[in-house]
């Protein structure tokens, strides 16, 4: 998938402007993506049934994470040739429906429900089950001491669906609490927003990140060369942050992010310094493991604590959400490294032009 008006530079060495770019649909990975995007490419209209009936590992299923994906798209940036009224279309809201119960229902299928604790005890689960996830996956460690420039310019194609509207997701969930809860949450975005500064932005900061390895960092460059379970890593964001009922699953999603965040993150910058990254390439991965450090505390105790405290009953939810963050994570991390271990790519469609 190319933006419009942004130069591809695996063809030209070019890098891709920080101004605003509009992401074209990408290319259909199956029926139900060709079925939803000849259909979004028109005027809003009725869209009829969806039948989805692979049988694909759900978390693995190419066409279903990539037709999700789309739907949950046009909540943020959109798509050029898409008419922004399809966000609220009834017809597009019964497709997304049939899409999200089968992804509600493969997401249990790998994460079952934790069993509610005590309201008092909840910071304390979250902070067992980030503990449980060590100092990150195996992917952290080669990142930090064996990968080339290869291998880390792929590692961040992947991640760059998310860092480049980092926070969004989880902003959705602002509008849905009260109190210290609220409070929490806005404090921790405020940060992913740089303070209103907005050189100082996340997705900014990951923008260099990817200008300096010879990446596009326009918004939405890289999202036909990813795979099911990086686009699932990214759906059950969005799931969790359109959905009221999985408000207290949003909040865990986060509070995992923090709090699991900050040592994975030091050996990314030392990984990207040993093969040349410079400082302004690494700065992402130094300010995530300062600012996270902070936010796991807030994350875990001032925003989980204080609305466990306000719903007592929701705190199997909001394990839920961690658990489901840590697992997705764990199976992306176990993806990219089988690729490398076979010495094969981890992306679709063959490995990056060199840059």
């Amino acid at each position: 998938m190319k933006p419009v008006d942004v130069i591809n530079p695996e063809e030209t060495g070019e890098t891709g402007e920080t101004g605003e770019t509009v992401a074209r649909l990408p290319e259909p990975r199956g029926p139900i993506s060709a079925f939803l995007f000849e259909r979004l490419a028109r005027p809003p209209h009725e869209l009829g049934e969806l039948a989805v009936t692979s049988a694909d590992p759900v978390l693995s299923d190419e066409d279903l994470q990539l037709a999700l994906f789309a739907c949950y798209e046009l909540h943020y940036q959109g798509f050029g040739e898409v008419d922004d009224r399809w966000e609220w279309h009834p017809s597009l809201l019964r497709v997304r429906q049939v899409l999200e119960r089968r992804f509600e229902w493969g997401l249990s299928g790998v994460v079952p429900p934790p069993a509610p604790v005590p309201a008092r005890e909840l910071p304390r689960t979250l902070g067992r089950l980030a503990a449980a996830a060590g100092d990150g996956p195996p992917l952290a460690d080669f990142l930090h001491h064996e990968a080339g420039r290869a291998h880390f310019r792929e590692f961040v194609v992947h991640r760059s669906v998310y860092h480049l509207k980092e926070a969004d997701p989880h902003t959705f969930g602002i509008p849905r609490l009260r109190g210290h809860a609220k409070a929490a949450l806005v404090e921790i975005q405020a940060d992913e927003y740089g303070g209103g500064r907005a050189e100082r932005m996340h997705a900014e900061l990951f923008r260099a990140t990817m200008r300096g390895l010879g990446l596009s960092d326009s918004y939405g460059a890289y999202l036909d060369r990813v795979p099911a379970i990086t686009l699932a890593v990214n759906n059950v964001m969005s799931l969790f942050g359109l959905h009221r009922r999985f408000r207290g699953a949003l909040l865990g999603h986060l509070a995992a992010l923090e709090m699991t965040s900050s040592l994975p993150n030091a050996k990314y910058g030392r990984g990207l310094r040993r093969i040349g990254g410079d400082a302004t390439a690494a700065r992402f991965y130094d300010e995530h493991v300062q600012a996270d450090a902070v936010h796991e505390q807030i994350a875990g105790y001032d925003m989980c604590g204080t609305f466990a405290a306000a719903h007592p009953s929701m705190t199997g939810d909001v394990l839920y959400g961690a658990a489901c963050c840590l697992a997705l994570d764990r199976l992306f991390a176990e993806h990219v490294m089988k690729s490398w271990e076979n010495r094969a790519t981890s992306l679709r469609g063959g490995g990056l032009e060199p840059g």
